[in-house]
């Protein structure tokens, strides 16, 4: 999750394979939509951008469900391009999408501190835009991978002098390979420079109320935000009165990925399992039917028998159930 100044070749490499796997897996389930571009909130002279997909049968007056996206990238790299197939995946369940972009982190005068405030920001103008988006402002669902997964929890978790305004909290949460506990990780703490020490910024240390319904998926051999600190913050959302659903998927590293070498868990190649993938995606559109934000029946079981790291447990830490 360490990613060191500009996109070395190599890591270009991993993220181009990994959107070509999941462009595979999405483009049977291509969708009419529409987009657009805009601008969510201004920083001198930074403009950042909110990429907004609908779907094209919108009716009008009907509010939808939206989700906002927040990509990976160790604080300091990625785009929001990262997100568009899932971003479309979801139109195509009736949703409008959101992939946002925030500042990344150069140790300098941009921490995660500022990256966390945006993802508040966007939230916000999500609902306060709500009706010129068409978007039900009481059905904003938060996606979020690895650091983004931080920046998507702690938008649930931290309290924020803004929300006595408008609510940036998201409605419900759906985290991959997310960065929750990072206590233990001396790259956050890199980032933040003397701003605040790391515990600070923590989503698991710092759990003081019930949380909106939470969806993870997380690679059983994930290096970089490892199962142990996952299972950290469920059990601490869970002793708050919430809800987490934990999907562990054996044999698996970092978003999936096959590859698991610890370098390469933290800046590539990665190699997701496309059956997991395949399976995670199905497990996410699930639980956005249950908790009432599209019309999607249960899924069949789409685990190949034949492929033991296509299989999950819902665990805490080994063979409880995490769904309440």
């Amino acid at each position: 999750m360490k990613y060191r100044g500009a996109l070395s070749p190599r890591m270009v490499y991993s993220v181009l394979t990994l959107l070509l796997v999941l462009f595979t897996i999405a483009h049977s389930q291509e969708h009419n939509l529409q987009s657009s571009v805009r601008t969510y909130k201004t920083v001198g002279a930074t403009e950042l951008k909110a990429h907004v997909f609908t779907p094209t049968d919108s009716v009008q007056g009907k509010l939808r469900p939206a989700i906002v996206l927040l990509h990976g990238g160790g604080w300091n790299a990625g785009s929001p391009e990262w997100t568009y197939d899932d971003a479309k995946r979801f139109v195509g369940l009736g949703m409008v999408a959101i992939a946002g972009e925030y500042r990344l982190s150069d140790q300098k005068s941009i921490t995660p501190l500022e990256a966390m405030a945006d993802a508040r920001d966007l939230v916000r103008w999500v609902r306060q835009n709500a009706k010129d988006l068409a978007v039900d402002p009481h059905r904003i669902a938060i996606y979020g991978v690895s650091a983004g997964g931080h920046l998507a929890a702690a938008a649930a978790v931290f309290p924020h002098q803004e929300e006595n305004k408008l609510s940036a909290v998201p409605d419900a949460l759906i985290l991959v390979s997310p960065a929750v506990s990072i206590v233990d990780d001396h790259w956050p703490q890199v980032l933040l420079g003397t701003r605040a020490p790391v515990k600070d910024i923590s989503p698991a240390e710092n759990i003081s109320k019930k949380l909106p319904p939470i969806l993870i998926i997380e690679g059983a051999a994930d290096t970089e935000t490892p199962l142990v600190a996952v299972q950290r913050f469920c059990e601490r959302a869970r002793q708050m009165g919430g809800t987490c659903e934990l999907h562990v998927y054996p044999g698996l590293g970092h978003i999936l990925s096959r590859n698991l070498d610890p370098h390469a868990q933290e800046e590539g190649p990665f190699d997701p399992d496309p059956a997991a993938v395949t399976d995670a995606h199905a497990k996410e559109d699930a639980f956005l039917a249950r908790i009432g934000y599209t019309n999607q029946k249960e899924p069949s079981d789409t685990r190949d028998p034949s492929h033991p790291s296509s299989f999950f447990t819902s665990s805490v830490p080994a063979g409880g159930d995490y769904l309440q």
